[in-house]
C-alpha cells in the first residue's frame, strides 16, 4: 500500500525545486535529530530544562512535583511529534529531489 502511494507520488510532477527540495531535505533530517534528542532530554528531567516548562498553573498545583513531572512528559510528547511531522516532510522533499533528478535525466 505505501509502496503505490510512493509510486504515484513519483510519477505527478514535482512541487518544489532542486534546491529546495535538497534543502528542505537536510533541514528535515536536521530537525528529526534535535527534536529527538530534546523530546529525550526532556523525558529524562534534564534540569537544564526546567526553564522551558509552563509555570503558571504551579502554584494553583501546590508546587508540586507531579505537576513537573506530567509537564517534562509532554514537552517531550511534543518535540516527538513535531520530529514525526518533519520526517513526513522529510520523505516529501526527498521523493521531490528524486523526481527533480529523474526529470533531469529524461531531458539530457
Amino acid at each position: 500500500m505505501f509502496s503505490y502511494f510512493l509510486h504515484l507520488i513519483m510519477i505527478a510532477c514535482p512541487i518544489c525545486g532542486p534546491k529546495l527540495s535538497v534543502y528542505c531535505t537536510i533541514l528535515s533530517i536536521w530537525a528529526i535529530i534535535m527534536l529527538g534528542l530534546l523530546g529525550i532530554f526532556f523525558y529524562l528531567q534534564s534540569p537544564n530544562l526546567f526553564e522551558d516548562l509552563p509555570h503558571k498553573d504551579w502554584a494553583a498545583a501546590n508546587f508540586s512535583r507531579e505537576y513537573i513531572v506530567q509537564k517534562y512528559e509532554q514537552n517531550a510528547i511534543n518535540c516527538w511529534i513535531a520530529a514525526g511531522l518533519y520526517v513526513v516532510l522529510g520523505i516529501f522533499c526527498f521523493t521531490q529531489q528524486r523526481m527533480n533528478s529523474r526529470a533531469n535525466y529524461e531531458m539530457s
